[in-house]
């Protein structure tokens, strides 16, 4: 087969290299090669920072749903108990949060939540002290600028 291709070439006029006949076997040229990694290093460095915004919107819509659901959770146990839970374990051992204390997804601890004391009224002539609200442990600020221990 070899021989048949080298004669025909000799014939046409091409020489007799040896790979003169196998030129459409060839792989990619470096060029194109090098084109191809090109672009794909554009798309991705055009993708990365996008995929790090919505990662860390997914985690602010988590902290948000959180504290939405322990600040509820603190009201309901108020009015049950007629007084304000002391630490947010109480409201695990109430039955209130049945799943144990969430973490916060950006300190990735269920310890660092900070939690406001106040006192709190119960009837027109007495009060009693304990959480009235809770917010995110973490000193990093928000997409829109806050920071989420305000939040």
């Amino acid at each position: 087969m070899e021989l048949t291709m080298l004669i025909g070439n000799l014939r046409r006029g091409r020489g007799g290299g040896h790979w003169e006949g196998r030129r459409d076997l060839r792989g990619f040229t470096l060029l194109e090669l090098m084109i191809v990694i090109t672009l794909v290093l554009i798309l991705a460095s055009m993708a990365v920072p996008t995929f790090h915004v919505a990662i860390v919107r997914a985690r602010e819509a988590v902290l948000r749903d959180d504290l939405y659901t322990l600040r509820k959770l603190i009201d309901e146990f108020t009015i049950d108990k007629q007084c304000p839970p002391t630490s947010l374990d109480e409201l695990v051992q109430e039955g209130y949060l049945r799943g144990g204390i969430p973490s916060d997804p950006f300190t990735n601890s269920n310890e660092t939540w900070r939690v406001d004391i106040e006192d709190v009224p119960i009837s027109p002539d007495q009060a009693t002290s304990g959480i009235v609200d809770v917010h995110s442990g973490s000193d990093e600020v928000s997409l829109d600028g806050t920071p989420y221990s305000s939040w």
